[in-house]
C-alpha cells in the first residue's frame, strides 16, 4: 500500500488536491489487477476498483444512526482488520441531499432509495449483511430524543440481535450532539455495547467545538476510554469508499474532511508506542470500562 505524504504547515492547506491525486494514482495503480472489484458511485456513476477484504474472527454488528456514519468514521480500521460484519443502519429514511441535487432528489423516497445505494456499494468490499430499522431521520431545530424513541429502537434492536449472541457490538460514541447519534449511542449502551468510534469526522462545526467536546467529557467521564487506531495503510481504500457517499459529500473536496481529521487523530499517537502507533492517519475509538 502507498503511503501518502505528510502534508507540511503549508501543505495542509492544500490537503485536498493532493490526495485527490494520489487517491487517482492508486485507482490507476488497481485498474486490471487481480483480486480487485468494481465499486459504481451511485450519485455519478463513476468506477472505482478495491480488493476485496476476506473477513475472519469473531463477527461484529454495527449500529449506525445513518447510511454514512460507519464508513466516515470506522472503515479504515475494518479495512485493516476485516471481522464478519452485520451493519444496522436505525434512521434509513431521509431528505439530506446536497442542496444542488434537490431539484433531482426530491422527496424522502428518492433521497432515501439514493442513500441506501450508496451504502449498499460502499459496503460491498467489506462483505457485510446489511439490516434497516426504517426510522425517519431528526430535521432542524435539533432536539433531545424522545425517551419513548430510544426505548423503540433499543426494543428492535433486541430483535435484530437475536440469536447472534457471540457478536461484538460497537455504535458512535456521540461526541456530537446530533439527536440521532444520542439515540442510537443510548440504545446500544442499554444492549451491553461496550465499543464506540468517534463521529465527528465528517462535520467539521462539531469537530472544531471546544463545546460539543466539553459536553463529551463531562458525560462520558471516565467510562469512555480513548484508543487510536492507525489507518494509514488502508486510507486511500478508505476515500474510495467515500466516494461511494456522494450524495452528503459533495462537492469532491467534503470527501476529505474525515481524512483532515485522521489525520488530525494521528498526531495523538505517541512516538514511543509500538509500531502500529506510528502511522499519519489514524480513527479514534473508545472502549466502555475497560472492555475488550
Amino acid at each position: 500500500m502507498t503511503r501518502l505524504p505528510l502534508p507540511d504547515a503549508d501543505g495542509i492547506y492544500t490537503f485536498p488536491t493532493d490526495l485527490l491525486a494520489a487517491h487517482r494514482e492508486w485507482m490507476d495503480s488497481l485498474t486490471g489487477a487481480k483480486e480487485t472489484m468494481t465499486l459504481t458511485a451511485p450519485l455519478t456513476l463513476s468506477p472505482y476498483w478495491i480488493e476485496p477484504r476476506k473477513p475472519s474472527g469473531r463477527p461484529v454488528v454495527v449500529i449506525e444512526p445513518h447510511h454514512d456514519d460507519f464508513v466516515l468514521s470506522a472503515s479504515g480500521y475494518f479495512l485493516a482488520h476485516p471481522r464478519p460484519l452485520t451493519v444496522v443502519t436505525v434512521f434509513t429514511r431521509s431528505r439530506s441531499v446536497h442542496p444542488s441535487f434537490e431539484n433531482t432528489y426530491s422527496s424522502v423516497q428518492t433521497v432515501s432509495e439514493l442513500r441506501d445505494r450508496e451504502a449498499a456499494q460502499s459496503l460491498l468490499p467489506l462483505g457485510a449483511a446489511r439490516v434497516g430499522l426504517g426510522y425517519k431521520d431528526v430535521e432542524k431545530p435539533y432536539r433531545t430524543p424522545e425517551p419513548a424513541q430510544v426505548d423503540r429502537i433499543a426494543s428492535e434492536l433486541t430483535a435484530v440481535l437475536d440469536g447472534m449472541e457471540d457478536a461484538e457490538l460497537i455504535a458512535p460514541a456521540a461526541v456530537t450532539r446530533h439527536p440521532d447519534h444520542l439515540a442510537v449511542h443510548e440504545a446500544a449502551r442499554r444492549l451491553g455495547c461496550g465499543w464506540f468510534w468517534e463521529d465527528v469526522a465528517f462535520w467539521s462545526t462539531y469537530a472544531l467545538s471546544g463545546c460539543d467536546r466539553q459536553l463529551f467529557q463531562e458525560r462520558a467521564g471516565d467510562e469512555l476510554m480513548p484508543e487510536v487506531e492507525d489507518i494509514t495503510d488502508t486510507v486511500l481504500d478508505k476515500v474510495t469508499l467515500l466516494h461511494m457517499h456522494g450524495s452528503q459529500m459533495h462537492p469532491a473536496r467534503k470527501m476529505y474532511r474525515p481524512i483532515r481529521h485522521a489525520h488530525t487523530v494521528a498526531a495523538d499517537m505517541l512516538p514511543d508506542a509500538d509500531a502500529r502507533t506510528q502511522g499519519q492517519y489514524a480513527e479514534r475509538f473508545y472502549r466502555l470500562g475497560g472492555t475488550r
